[in-house]
């Protein structure tokens, strides 16, 4: 039996019950955390971390990722919406290949880990074949993050004589094939979810198919919505509920212009909801969670696609919270009220990117806090480093300071897969799929005769 003990660190537990402990302990076996309290006896059979002047907490949970679209970074950053799906799913997406879909994947999922994702839903609309939903899985175990597969379907231009995408129902042969093959345990270090199109992509029938799929193979889905005058099944959710296919087995996406009308759909059904804040700001309002907040529920996170902005949870979870902080602020401003206090807090925000991500992906049993019993995911941030020192206050320091550079050690499942500041994962190779990963990007720009200047 594999046993490991995290010795004296400052653990952020993100679990009610257990708190934050200054001088605390980790015991780890067999992957599993056993037992978190100050001063563990242990046997003389233990790998010991010494977590001294660390700060330890959970590994964040990212609720709403592109990685297939990684080999495009930085190229949206003045792009909105329509430009997106213009240029990506209009142009260049069609000519991804398998390869393409793999090196985005690994890349991003390695950057992730160094980031401090220990968890993360890939959300892949990208898939046109088979062979490109193996290869996106393929990179996900080859990085060995914890990993959500969002089983997708793809946005082509619609070709003469053809289909439009939202009249063509969730491929299920190749969902079914993957559910009963390389995903059918749901407790894997990868597991599966359904990435449907949903009311705002699709026609209401393909709609009602796609949620009845995600029930029949017992999975989690997850739609973006919008609720814009662009909807393509202007029933919206209410039909979906109303034909009883809407529960908490359903991830909502964005929403940022659903009505109260729709909120109440969503509440009654007992949805979860993920926010992306920093992406969302391109083409849209405020995000979503100050209404999830007033429903009595509470938002995950994710960055959505690093075409706009970077993939870190830090700044992901700071950016919501500073932004919520704003959104509310200034309607008590516009109501002549003093701002005599903040509206959500930094331990708010963590939760947000761990625990409340967990429960968003229906993983909450196995990790997003450092529980005994729940999987070990979690990160060791050195505290005495020169943006972090002095540490008064672990979460505020988390939330309001720390960064991936301050980031020691990553552990998921109980293996260490950052060591030292550095990624296990062999940095001959990295580097190779890297320069593999450029290569791809500048063949599909090519190929779709785009011409990526800065603006």
């Amino acid at each position: 039996m594999a046993r490991t003990l995290i010795r004296n660190g400052w653990v952020v537990t993100v679990d009610p019950a257990l708190g934050d402990l200054r001088g605390g302990d980790i015991l780890i076996e067999d992957g599993l955390i056993r037992e978190i309290g100050r001063g563990l006896t242990v046997g003389d059979d233990v790998e010991i971390i010494d977590a001294t002047d660390r700060l330890v907490m959970p590994g964040f949970v990212n609720a709403h990722h592109h990685l297939w679209q990684t080999g495009l970074r930085s190229l949206a950053g003045n792009w909105t919406s329509p430009d997106y799906h213009r240029n990506v799913h209009g142009n260049i997406a069609p000519r991804y290949q398998p390869h393409d879909s793999y090196l985005g994947g690994l890349i991003g999922a390695l950057g992730q880990i160094d980031s401090g994702t220990t968890t993360v839903l890939d959300w892949c609309h990208n898939n046109s074949t088979p062979d490109h939903t193996d290869a996106s899985i393929d990179a996900l175990e080859e990085a060995g993050i914890r990993a959500v597969f969002g089983h997708g379907s793809v946005k082509p231009p619609t070709q003469e004589g053809g289909k439009p995408f939202s009249e063509v129902p969730h491929p299920r042969g190749d969902a079914e094939r993957v559910r009963t093959g390389r995903l059918a345990a749901d407790d894997a270090l990868v597991t599966m979810a359904l990435a449907i199109k949903g009311p705002d992509y699709s026609t209401l029938d393909v709609s009602l198919q796609d949620f009845q799929l995600a029930r029949d193979l017992d999975l989690l889905s997850s739609a973006h919505v919008w609720n814009k005058a662009s909807r393509v099944a202007k029933e919206g959710y209410a039909a979906i509920a109303a034909a009883g296919l809407l529960g908490p087995d359903h991830n909502v996406v964005h929403a940022n212009c659903s009505d109260a009308a729709e909120f109440e759909v969503f509440f009654d059904a007992g949805v979860t909801f993920t926010a992306t804040p920093a992406c969302e700001l391109q083409s849209n309002d405020v995000s979503i969670i100050g209404r999830v907040l007033a429903g009595g529920f509470a938002p995950s996170l994710g960055p959505d696609t690093e075409l706009y902005l970077s993939g870190d949870m830090f700044q992901v979870m700071r950016h919501a919270l500073q932004t919520q902080r704003m959104a509310d602020n200034g309607a008590r401003v516009a109501a002549g009220e003093a701002i005599d206090g903040v509206s959500v807090g930094a331990r708010q925000a963590l939760e947000w990117a761990t625990i409340e991500g967990a429960r968003a992906l229906r993983m909450d049993a196995r990790t997003g806090s450092l529980t005994p019993g729940k999987q070990a995911d979690l990160l060791l941030l050195r505290a005495t480093d020169l943006n972090l020192a002095p540490v008064h206050d672990p979460v505020n320091a988390i939330v309001f300071y720390a960064t991936a550079a301050n980031i020691d050690t990553v552990m998921i499942g109980g293996q260490v897969v950052k060591q030292d500041g550095k990624l296990l994962y062999d940095t001959k190779l990295r580097v190779e799929k890297q320069a593999a990963l450029a290569a791809s990007a500048e063949r599909l720009f090519a190929e779709a005769a785009y011409a990526h200047t800065a603006a």
